[in-house]
């Protein structure tokens, strides 16, 4: 009976050891799903490799430009506030490192009976083990714990803690893949408006690169006045005006949900609810001319005590185009094609020196958000019936 008890006994606690490492290996896998970044990761790694191995202290470190770095670490901070000042070197002089230099586990039973172990930092542990964290054969960092007593971690210690670091591992990989198409997203966005450069690098990017048809609102500006400026402006000068034109619109169209279309000299166009929808886009959009109107009026003025005189036209409408991709290999624009983005150029060519002109469909659907006057009916290159505009006063 007694020998049944033991066995009942063992059984047990074996099943508890499992559940635990089992427990153990969901948070690190919960926290990689999480993507909040890779401190929780490696923070779950550590504390999951500390208490599964019986350790008083668990660290990962990561290789960073030749060096282990200190990523994580759960359970003695002076000595991590030590290794966060001194990264290891791959050598033997630390468990880390000697991890790194072998690319296998590596225990060091008793640090005071080994001789290559010359560690200066504060010394509170006796026995230590290292794993190397691999992916496709290169290190990327190494998990290491630590025990206070001299007492060897066992075979079985040795392979929990060869799966964390390969959790880790994923981690690691996951996180820096996610970094470099951040950065490489940031970076388009400084060629390209940010609502492109997410399409590029989404599910939906192919399919709606390659074309498709959405109700939008265009809009257009010009500066009134800029063909005579540009043909007695230095081009210093020229480029200047330019570039405050340029950042002026630049800060709003992003503020206001709109996705630029192109600059073209002092022509820009933007259009509202494509690739990502937006809520009552033809109120977003005279929103953004107001706000253009308002700040341009501030450049105008700086200008004109230069002798510049400028002004901004708009042009706003609504209405079904094609967008998608245009352009050739090697040099794409995301673009917008169809009657909508004619009329908008077309409103806005018309339009005088701090005036907002809008289509009859972009009345339609503000008129009770904004004060309008009617302009009447225009007769517009390219098209074969006179066309209603109103001009935008204020919001009500």
């Amino acid at each position: 009976m007694a020998d049944v008890a033991r066995n009942s006994a063992d059984l047990a606690r074996e099943l508890e050891d499992v559940r635990e490492q089992q427990r153990a290996i969901s948070g690190v896998l919960r926290a990689v799903a999480r993507s909040a970044g890779l401190r929780p990761v490696l923070d779950e790694v550590a504390e999951a490799c500390r208490r599964l191995c019986q350790a008083d202290y668990g660290a990962v470190w990561l290789l960073q430009n030749g060096l282990l770095h200190l990523g994580a670490h759960q359970g003695e901070p002076a000595g991590a506030r030590y290794d966060r000042e001194h990264p290891h070197a791959l050598d033997r002089t630390t468990a880390a490192g000697r991890a790194a230099v072998e690319r296998s586990p590596v225990q060091i039973p008793d640090v005071l009976d080994d001789p290559e172990y010359t560690y200066p930092g504060p010394r509170f542990f006796r026995t230590m083990l290292g794993v190397p964290i691999m992916f496709e054969d290169k290190l990327i960092g190494v998990v290491v714990v630590v025990r206070r007593e001299p007492r060897p971690f066992t075979d079985e210690h040795v392979a929990l803690a060869q799966t964390f670091a390969d959790q880790a591992a994923i981690a690691l990989t996951n996180a820096r893949l996610i970094e470099a198409v951040e950065r490489q997203r940031t970076e388009l966005s400084r060629f390209v408006s940010p609502q492109v450069a997410r399409l590029i690098s989404s599910e939906d990017g192919e399919r709606l690169l390659t074309g498709h048809r959405a109700y939008i609102s265009c809009l257009f500006s010009d500066l009134r006045g800029f063909t005579a400026f540009a043909e007695t402006a230095a081009p210093e000068e020229l480029f200047d005006v330019l570039r405050e034109y340029h950042g002026l619109l630049g800060e709003l169209i992003p503020a206001h949900q709109g996705t630029l279309e192109h600059f073209a000299g002092d022509g820009v166009m933007v259009f509202f609810n494509d690739p990502l929808p937006v809520e009552d886009h033809e109120l977003q959009a005279i929103r953004l001319a107001l706000a253009a109107q308002d700040r341009f009026r501030e450049l105008a003025d700086a200008w004109r005590r230069r002798g510049i005189e400028l002004g901004l036209g708009i042009g706003i409408e609504a209405g079904y185009a094609t967008l998608g991709r245009i352009g050739f290999e090697g040099r794409f624009d995301y673009g917008a094609l169809g009657p909508v983005a004619n009329l908008a150029s077309r409103l806005s060519t018309t339009a005088s020196a701090g005036q907002t002109l809008i289509g009859q469909r972009v009345f339609a659907a503000t008129e009770e958000a904004v004060e309008t006057n009617r302009v009447g009916t225009l007769d517009l290159k390219g098209f074969g019936r006179p066309v209603a505009a109103y001009e935008v006063r204020r919001l009500r």
